[in-house]
């Protein structure tokens, strides 16, 4: 019979955010981002239109809610960082190590597309945007300005010459040419574009500010961060339906092809997008709810926040194919032609829509201040945009994953101040025996000191982000590292979770913290059907994945080897870490896990 102990924590608090609101407006900055509107409106045209909501929303429900319940109720219980948190089954703990490493892999280049927007915002502060006519010193004899239908058909004509003989748009010229001075290839990397890496220390210190007093500092600065993309996307959004042939363009989005369902790749698409989109696998989800107050209510924060980020992806298709059915009419292109995903719809194609429409340097200035505060958003609460061109995370925890986890060793919880056995649901193996109390960060100066060198020392070794050649590496970077890892944490989470520690345990721990009962619905996802959903897409995305290009360039094969490099370097560190501990560590296998 277990003795009756006692678990008490010191009287130094680990923190927490000062209100719900706090919490709930950061998870929506972290899900929300630049995915829901590059990604996701391509992917719903490309895929059916509006039956593609079909298998988006059922993948919603079954598996990134449950997904996001999951993950928000391992952070709030145990009050830890993403690799403290996997003591639960400590033999799986090399999934909190792949985090951080993939973590800090895409933040070498998340933080470089950021920066984008922001050289686009301060280009954007004249009287005429510099994209809206070719004659510029950055301007080609291939420069094409879309007007009159001879241009239009040599335009159209493009797919059949060669890459150097296309011609491009002014806005596709200004992007590649001018803020990106992109060269040749990936070979030939070039010299540091100083506009962008100024533009990118300012990201940087803007960062910097969010989190130099960590959870008090967010919570206070997602008021904003989080509520002004959705101001900007309310405002695009009145205006881009009023515009002459907006109709035209909302109906290429949301018309519905039903024979698309049965469909495959559409299918693999939905799970895809409702999995880089929301979050889960970066660590994000289980820091910022490791702030939250013992007893809140994550079942239902777990399904309002899903909600309000698959609909911000449906609102921004219809702010997008809104300016595209503009464009369109304007020009006489096909919506078809312009409908693109990735940073071409965001710095190519919207930039060449919105350079047509009156007083459209305060359109451009907008929209771009929003693409920017969406990014911050993620980056300093956790979303890769991802950044996955394809979307949309989505991504990142970034910092904030490093900070909680490397103060975990030092900070205690200090939400439960004494449990025994009689009040802990179940007995013997729950969280609460798996998280014991930790000691106190004391130095909030030694706090501070430590986030400024690591915003350093990250930024100088990301300076060749930001090179002529940085695009490249940043799109090989974002096609491979965070593409498969990701889904294989979460994999390794829910058998950690349903599997190993086990469902009934985790429920009881559940509805202990949260005071209410937790349906069968749960217990039938993590164990079953999110496991299923999961080796789904795992499969798909591997199935599906094709070589990485970029602006119609192929990458050599040496290239793709570093790609696929960046990503098991991420997903070694789960076998690795096993192995390690079942090397060194005495006793049965039981013990061990």
């Amino acid at each position: 019979m277990m003795t009756a102990t006692t678990i008490t924590t010191p009287t130094a608090k680990r923190g927490h955010w000062a209100s719900k609101t706090e919490f709930i407006l950061s998870c929506i900055g972290y899900a929300i981002g630049l995915g829901n509107v590059w990604r996701f409106p391509y992917l719903c045209y490309r895929n059916g239109g509006g039956a593609f909501l079909v298998p988006y929303l059922l993948m919603l429900v079954l598996c990134g809610i449950p997904l996001f319940f999951l993950e928000t109720c391992l952070g709030q219980f145990s009050g830890t960082g993403c690799i403290t948190v996997f003591k639960i089954v400590p033999l799986l703990k090399g999934a909190g190590i792949a985090i951080v490493v993939l973590n800090f892999i895409c933040n070498a280049y998340y933080i470089a597309i950021i920066s984008y927007p922001l050289l686009f915002l301060w280009r954007s502060l004249q009287a005429q945007l510099p994209w809206e006519s070719c004659g510029n010193a950055w301007n080609t004899p291939r420069c094409l300005e879309l007007r009159g239908d001879q241009h239009v058909e040599l335009f159209l004509n493009n797919s059949a010459m060669a890459i150097g003989d296309r011609y491009r748009t002014p806005a596709d010229e200004f992007f590649h040419n001018e803020i990106l001075h992109i060269s040749e290839g990936i070979e030939q990397m070039g010299g540091i574009v100083w506009p962008l890496l100024l533009c990118d220390v300012i990201a940087w210190i803007v960062i910097f500010g969010c989190i130099a007093k960590g959870v008090q500092s967010v919570g206070k600065v997602v008021y904003f961060t989080a509520t002004f993309p959705f101001a900007i996307l309310a405002v695009l959004l009145v205006r881009g339906i009023t515009l002459p042939g907006a109709l035209e363009g909302i109906k290429f989005y949301i018309m519905p092809q039903w024979s698309q369902l049965l469909n495959l790749r559409v299918w693999a698409d939905a799970a895809i997008q409702i999995f880089y989109s929301l979050g889960p696998g970066w660590g994000g989800i289980v820091n910022m709810a490791s702030y939250n107050q013992f007893k809140n209510n994550t079942k239902l924060d777990s399904i309002v926040i899903p909600i309000v980020n698959c609909g911000t992806s449906i609102l921004a298709g219809f702010v997008v194919f809104s300016v595209l059915g503009y464009f369109s009419h304007q020009t006489g292109l096909p919506v078809a032609s312009a409908a693109t995903g990735g940073p071409g719809l965001a710095f190519i194609t919207y930039p060449e829509a919105i350079s047509m429409l009156p007083l459209s340097p305060l359109w451009a200035c907008l929209f771009f201040s929003m693409l920017f505060f969406l990014g911050v958003d993620s980056m300093v609460r956790g979303e890769w945009f991802s950044m996955r061109w394809n979307f949309n995370v989505c991504m990142l925890i970034i910092l904030i994953a490093v900070r909680s986890n490397r103060s975990d060793r030092f900070v205690g919880d200090g939400r439960v101040t004494e449990v025994t056995p009689n009040e802990a649901p179940g007995n013997g193996r729950n969280l609460f025996s798996s998280f014991p109390a930790l000691y106190r960060l004391r130095d909030t100066g030694k706090r501070h000191l430590k986030v400024q060198k690591q915003c350093t020392a990250t930024k100088s070794f990301l300076s060749w982000a930001v090179c002529q050649g940085g695009m490249y590496l940043v799109q090989l970077l974002d096609w491979y590292s965070g593409s498969i890892s990701v889904i294989l944490v979460c994999i390794v989470e829910v058998i950690a979770v349903g599997w190993i520690y086990g469902c009934e345990q985790f429920m009881r721990d559940v509805e202990f913290m949260i005071d209410r009962k937790v349906e069968r619905f749960w217990i039938v996802s993590w164990k079953y059907i999110t496991p299923i959903v999961l080796t789904f897409i795992f499969i798909t995305t591997i199935v599906y994945n094709t070589e990485v290009s970029y602006n119609g360039l192929s990458y050599p094969r040496w290239a793709i080897g570093v790609g696929w490099a960046s990503c098991l370097v991420s997903i070694l560190c789960i076998p690795v870490f096993a192995s390690y501990k079942l090397l060194h560590t005495k006793g049965s296998l039981t013990k061990v896990v």
